[in-house]
């Protein structure tokens, strides 16, 4: 029996403009109709998931930051909220700039509602990146960025390619943070061992809900550890080989052509 999808967003549920199709709001109502949860399961913080969230008829539970924290949409409820220590934060910036000058970086904190940004982060964004627009972003010293605890802090580079950077931080061999890829310009790091897959898990815990009974749908390497938790991985047909291999199935067509909605639409019959 399924109780729970649990689903990443871009590239996954929503098409190229973002936006989610008649065709996949009729299946995510559909389940809904059915008694089962549908949960966004996202890199976003509650900011970027404002804009869908009509669209798709979020108005339950989301996690958001790759897992990092759990949010009522409805409600404003915070679940759980799990943090990249400062001292954390401020050692992997020292080391990895080391190897990497001329980083920048930023700290998502206060339950995604606040974005502190190093200077000439915003040069390097776009709308689209935080779903901020970068005029907005500011500029701090490094030293305030890495000051207290965050949510995900993100690090990205003027020219040094985004796996490089990736690479390189997981070959310094520090601990004390979890770091992964979502598709976005930028490394996203959390709080040790958090994950979608933790997330999922301490939500479904609060619902009483068994892994078992969840559907996860994800393409990038941010959602592998998900689809391997979850009762029954989807991925899409364009996701990372790894993330492919992590899943159960692939769905049947891309995000574009209502690939969530063709799985959930044959579960439900």
């Amino acid at each position: 029996m399924i109780r729970l999808i649990a689903t990443d967003l871009d590239g996954t549920l929503l098409n190229a403009a973002s936006t989610v199709s008649p065709r996949t709001r009729a299946a995510l109502d559909a389940a809904r109709d059915a008694g089962i949860r549908v949960v966004p399961v996202t890199a976003r913080q509650p900011i970027g998931l404002q804009q869908v969230a009509a669209g798709a008829g979020f108005d339950d539970w989301a996690l958001c930051g790759n897992g990092a924290y759990g949010v009522h949409l409805a409600t404003g409820e915070h679940l759980f909220a799990q943090e990249i220590p400062a001292d954390v934060q401020r050692q992997l910036a020292e080391a990895l700039g080391e190897v990497i000058p001329d980083l920048v970086f930023a700290s998502v904190r206060d339950v995604g509602e606040s974005f502190v940004a190093q200077h000439g982060y915003a040069d390097l964004a776009q709308l689209s990146d935080h779903k901020r627009d970068p005029a907005t972003m500011g500029g701090v010293p490094l030293a305030d960025v890495l000051a207290a605890p965050s949510l995900k802090l993100v690090i990205r580079h003027p020219t040094v390619p985004i796996p490089e950077i990736f690479a390189a931080l997981q070959a310094l061999g520090l601990t004390g943070f979890e770091a992964t890829l979502s598709g976005a310009p930028f490394v996203e790091v959390m709080a040790e061992g958090v994950t979608k897959a933790t997330g999922l898990a301490q939500l479904c815990t609060h619902l009483g809900i068994d892994r078992t009974e969840v559907v996860a749908f994800g393409d990038a390497l941010n959602d592998l550890e998900m689809l391997h938790w979850a009762g029954r991985g989807v991925a899409m047909p364009d996701a990372e080989p790894a993330v492919r291999d992590a899943a159960d199935e692939v769905a049947p067509a891309s995000n574009d052509d209502d690939g969530v909605a063709l799985v959930i639409e044959r579960l439900l019959a």
